[in-house]
């Protein structure tokens, strides 16, 4: 089997990440390719997060009951009746209660019990929804570290920091003021989190802000090298790429 069944609060989660990672992705990097394949004159379609971090549309399975929850069914239907960021907000949120079903539906298979369940929970919990991360409501926590850069760099705002480990989020030294008192300076940029994975900003990694959106994107997740980034006069992530392209 590709993809061993989670056993562990551990497992699950690790499941839970990859799937919610698939979703970010193609509402986010991917919503091109997903716009196409929701095709309203198909048949009922659901969108499935998939553990390797990737996504798939597809028919709902025939079998009754399902070995998993089922995602929300008939996505598409609804594709040409909304505005765009309207759709894919509604469909962030189903994606964020089948993310839930899915994880609580492995506890309950494996007998987790009630310590276990609020242990899986509580890790869910500390990152943010689908939804948040897909409709910027992630990026209010971190608003006043654009707004400082914005001020610093005018277009194709970029940076890279000196490295840490990948995942940790340390506080910066603290320094004294003219009073020989400690002053500790705020971690602005470990509140960031990246527009189309969702994870934290990690300062050994090269991260790149849309001059349009302005949420920031790790270089890997949207492709650009710093390099590049050198000769980018105003960036536009994929998201906001796409939507020009079809207006």
């Amino acid at each position: 089997m590709e993809n061993p069944v989670p056993r562990t609060v551990e497992e699950v989660f690790n499941d839970f990440k990859g799937r919610r990672a698939g979703l970010i992705k193609v509402l986010t990097a991917d919503v091109e390719k997903f716009y196409q394949q929701c095709d309203p004159e198909k048949e009922n379609l659901c969108l499935y997060g998939l553990p390797s971090e990737t996504w798939e549309v597809n028919l709902p399975v025939e079998e009754v009951p399902p070995e998993l929850p089922e995602p929300a069914l008939g996505i598409n239907f609804a594709r040409d009746g909304m505005q765009e960021k309207d759709w894919l907000s509604l469909v962030a949120v189903h994606g964020d209660s089948w993310l839930l079903s899915v994880a609580f539906y492995f506890g309950a298979r494996f007998g987790f019990g009630k310590s276990e369940r609020k242990r899986l929970f509580q890790m869910i919990n500390d990152l943010p929804t689908v939804f948040e991360v897909v409709t910027g409501a992630a990026k209010q926590a971190r608003d006043a570290a654009h707004n400082n850069s914005s001020k610093s760099k005018s277009s194709g705002k970029f940076r890279q920091s000196e490295p840490q480990h990948k995942g940790v989020k340390v506080s910066t030294p603290k320094e004294e003021d003219e009073s020989g008192e400690e002053v500790e300076e705020e971690d602005e940029q470990g509140a960031t989190l990246c527009g189309a994975c969702g994870d934290n900003y990690g300062q050994d990694e090269f991260w790149i802000c849309c001059d349009v959106c302005e949420k920031w994107f790790h270089g890997k997740c949207v492709k650009i090298t710093p390099a590049k980034a050198e000769h980018i006069k105003q960036y536009k992530c994929p998201s906001c790429s796409n939507k020009r392209a079809r207006v």
